[in-house]
C-alpha cells in the first residue's frame, strides 16, 4: 500500500507541475496574442479617427449647421481579459507579478489536493463488511491483507497495518493503527502550509505595493512643487491596484483552502470511526481462536 501511495503522490506532483506549466504558457501566449491584437486595434483606431476627421470636415462644409455635429461611432468596448491586462500593467509589473505567481501556484496546489483527496475517499462500510467476512467467517487473514493492499485510500492503509500485526497483542495493534493514522493525516494535509503561505503573502504584497506607490506619489508631488489632481490620482490609482489584486488572490485561495480542509476533516472522521469497528473485529477474531 505504501508503494501505491508513493506512486499516487508522485503522480499528483506531476499533475501539479503540468498544470503550472500549462497555466504559465497559456498566460504568456494569451498576453502576446492580446498585445498583438491591441496594437492592430490601435492602428485601426488611428486610421478610423483620421477618416472620421476628414469625413467630419467634409460634412461641415456641405451639410447645414444643424447637422454638422452628429455623434461619431462609439469606440469598441474592451473585453474583460483586456481590461484585466491593462489594470495589471497599470498596477506595476514588478509588484503584480509576484501576486500573480502566488495565485498560479496556489491554484495548482489546490487542484492537486482536490484530486488527491477525491482519490483518497473510499467506501469504508463495504470494506469493513468484506474484512469482517474474511476475518470472522472465513478466518483468512491473508486474503484480508490482500484486500486492504489492493484498496486505495488511507483507511485501507491503516487496516493493512493492523492486519500485519494480527498475531500481536491488541494493544500493539491499536498503537500501530494510531501511529499510522497520524502518518496518513500528514499525507492528507501535505502542501497546505504552502497554500496558507500564499494566502498570507498575496495581500501583504498588495499592501506593500500600495505603500510604496503612495510614497512615489508624494515624491512626484514634491518634485512638481504643486498638488496636482492628476499626479495624486494617478499615484493613488497605481498604488491601490496592487491591494485589489492581492485581496482578490487571497479570497480565491481562501475558498479553496477551506474546501480542502473540510474534505480532510470528512476523511479523518470516517477513518477514526472505521478504525474503532476494525479493532472490534480484530478483538472478536482473536477471542474466537
Amino acid at each position: 500500500m505504501g508503494k501505491n501511495q508513493k506512486k499516487n503522490k508522485t503522480n499528483m506532483k506531476k499533475i501539479a507541475t503540468v498544470l503550472v506549466i500549462l497555466t504559465v504558457t497559456f498566460g504568456i501566449s494569451a498576453f502576446a496574442q492580446n498585445q498583438t491584437q491591441q496594437n492592430a486595434n490601435n492602428t485601426q483606431n488611428v486610421q478610423a479617427q483620421a477618416t472620421d476627421t476628414m469625413d467630419t470636415a467634409a460634412a461641415a462644409t456641405l451639410a447645414p449647421a444643424g447637422q454638422d455635429q452628429q455623434t461619431q461611432e462609439a469606440a469598441p468596448k474592451q473585453s474583460f481579459h483586456q481590461v484585466l491586462k491593462q489594470k495589471f500593467i497599470e498596477g506595476g509589473v514588478g509588484w503584480m507579478t509576484p501576486i500573480l505567481l502566488c495565485l498560479i501556484l496556489g491554484l495548482a496546489i489546490s487542484i492537486e489536493r482536490i484530486i488527491y483527496l477525491s482519490l483518497a475517499r473510499s467506501n469504508s462500510k463495504t470494506l469493513l463488511e468484506q474484512i469482517e467476512k474474511l476475518v470472522l467467517e472465513e478466518k483468512d487473514i491473508e486474503k484480508a491483507k490482500e484486500l486492504c493492499h489492493n484498496t486505495r485510500g488511507p483507511i485501507a492503509s491503516v487496516f493493512y497495518q493492523g492486519l500485519l500485526r494480527f498475531n500481536e497483542s491488541i494493544e500493539n495493534i491499536e498503537k500501530a493503527i494510531v501511529s499510522y493514522g497520524s502518518v496518513q493525516m500528514g499525507h492528507l494535509e501535505s502542501n497546505l502550509t504552502w497554500l496558507s503561505l500564499f494566502i498570507a503573502i498575496a495581500p501583504s504584497l498588495g499592501f506593500l505595493g500600495t505603500v510604496i506607490g503612495m510614497v512615489s506619489a508624494f515624491d512626484a508631488i514634491e518634485i512638481a512643487g504643486d498638488i496636482s489632481p492628476t499626479i495624486v490620482a494617478g499615484g493613488m490609482k497605481v498604488a491601490l491596484l496592487t491591494t485589489v489584486f492581492g485581496l482578490i488572490t487571497a479570497l480565491l485561495l481562501q475558498v479553496f483552502y477551506n474546501y480542502i480542509v473540510s474534505q480532510i476533516e470528512t476523511i479523518v472522521n470516517d477513518m477514526e470511526d472505521s478504525t474503532i469497528t476494525f479493532v472490534d473485529i480484530i478483538s472478536m477474531a482473536k477471542d474466537n481462536k
